[in-house]
């Protein structure tokens, strides 16, 4: 009989409080996404419009940088809500790209090796399994949304003179306009994550979610005159929420493309709400019957 060594050690390290353990999924979690050079990479270049913006900031409050580059006074002035409102679109999409580069990263691998039995056989809840993963995914989409919008919003404070307690609400706006978004894509990203096995086919349903709902809706408007087939359209339902924090219902507004501002808002806030809803209480309900652990027989 072979004499095998007896290397294993049992782990006599600190333990991890069972409120914060699963915290050890997002660690190991980002740490294998950010193994991408290529993701890291456009991770980076998600700041690029924040730098640019920022510049534009600091070029329409600076008088001798107004003069150098020949810019009117006037510029100052432009610097309102819909400025920022534009600023948080631009992050926006780039956040939807990220989701769908990262999330079908996060549950796909487990389901299809088989590895969700040995996490809900350690000291973790399915609750904990999805908070974990959501995490990781939260913490990306911060990074390139209401962190570079809200320090975009400090720089404007900081430099102009009395303009940041009238504007106090714009600040909000940034940073619950952006956990909506974020908490919408992170769920839709994760349900699909759970039930396409394979990534580019998720990464490509993810698309097909959005603009798919957004022919739906206006393929809907076109033939029966009314907008209530846009709640499929989540761009558009969020955009229409973002308008109302921002306050700039009934308002032209610069921004264009991806949440139909040429149109207008016709659907009400509430309807908007309610769509924004539906859709996460749908994601969350297909997690809840997909993530369940499974006896393999071998």
């Amino acid at each position: 009989m072979a004499v095998h060594r007896r290397a294993y050690r049992p782990y006599e390290g600190p333990l991890t409080s069972e409120r914060w353990r699963f915290l050890v999924l997002p660690r190991y979690a980002l740490q294998e996404v950010f193994e991408s050079r290529l993701l890291t990479a456009f991770v980076v270049v998600c700041f690029i419009p924040f730098l640019v913006e920022a510049a534009a900031v600091y070029t329409a409050n600076s008088p001798a940088a107004r003069a150098l580059l020949g810019i009117p006074s006037q510029a100052v002035d432009s610097l309102e809500r819909e400025f920022f409102l534009a600023a948080l679109s631009v992050q926006g999409v780039l956040a939807f790209f990220l989701t769908a580069w990262v999330a079908p990263l996060l549950v796909s691998p487990d389901l299809v090796n088989g590895a969700l039995p040995l996490y809900l056989s350690r000291p973790f809840t399915r609750t904990e399994y999805v908070l974990g993963k959501t995490t990781a995914l939260l913490v990306l989409l911060s990074a390139v949304t209401w962190v570079p919008g809200l320090v975009l919003f400090g720089l404007q404070a900081g430099l102009a003179d009395g303009w940041l307690l009238p504007n106090l609400r714009v600040a909000g706006a940034l940073f619950a306009g952006a956990w909506i978004w974020i908490v919408v894509l992170t769920i839709l990203g994760l349900a699909l994550s759970a039930w396409v096995r394979w990534r580019v086919v998720a990464t490509a349903a993810l698309f097909g979610v959005l603009f798919m709902g957004a022919a739906f809706g206006e393929v809907w408007r076109g033939v029966l005159g009314n907008s209530w087939g846009r709640l499929v359209h989540l761009s558009y339902l969020v955009g229409v929420v973002w308008r109302d924090l921002f306050g700039l219902h009934g308002r032209p507004s610069p921004v264009r493309g991806m949440f139909d501002e040429r149109r207008g808002a016709e659907l009400p806030v509430w309807a908007a709400w309610l769509g924004l809803l539906a859709v996460c209480a749908l994601c969350l309900w297909l997690l809840d019957r997909r993530l369940r652990a499974r006896e393999v027989v071998s």
